[in-house]
C-alpha cells in the first residue's frame, strides 16, 4: 500500500498534549508531532544537532512563543517557523486551546 493513515488523537500522548505520529505512520525520515496545550504549557529546551535534524513549527490555534538560540518568536495562527538541527528550541503557550503541528526530518 502506497500511504498510511491515523487520528492524531488514537495515537497515545508520549507526555501531556503531545502526540508523536511518525510510528503510527510508519515514517522513515519524517517526524510529525500535534501538541496540544494551555496557556502555561511549557515544552522543554533542546536540539537536534546530534541526528541533523531540522524542523517547522506551524501553529494552526491561539498563542505561543518559540525560543530559538535565546531569541522569542511570537506566533500567531498560521505562523510557522523552521528551526536549524543545531539551534536550541523551546515552545511556550500563551492562550487556552492552542494546538500546533511539527514536523522535522533530516
Amino acid at each position: 500500500m502506497g500511504y498510511d493513515t491515523t487520528a492524531y488523537d488514537d495515537v497515545e500522548p508520549r507526555a501531556p498534549g503531545m502526540y508523536f505520529l511518525r510510528e503510527a505512520l510508519d515514517c522513515e525520515n519524517l517526524g510529525v508531532t500535534v501538541v496540544e496545550g494551555d496557556d502555561g504549557w511549557e515544552g522543554m529546551e533542546h536540539d537536534h544537532g546530534d541526528i541533523d535534524h531540522e524542523e517547522v513549527y506551524l501553529l494552526l490555534h491561539g498563542e505561543a512563543t518559540l525560543t530559538v538560540d535565546g531569541d522569542p518568536v511570537d506566533l500567531g495562527p498560521g505562523d510557522a517557523v523552521r528551526v536549524d538541527p543545531g539551534s536550541t528550541r523551546d515552545l511556550a503557550f500563551s492562550a487556552d486551546g492552542s494546538k500546533m503541528v511539527v514536523a522535522g526530518a533530516p
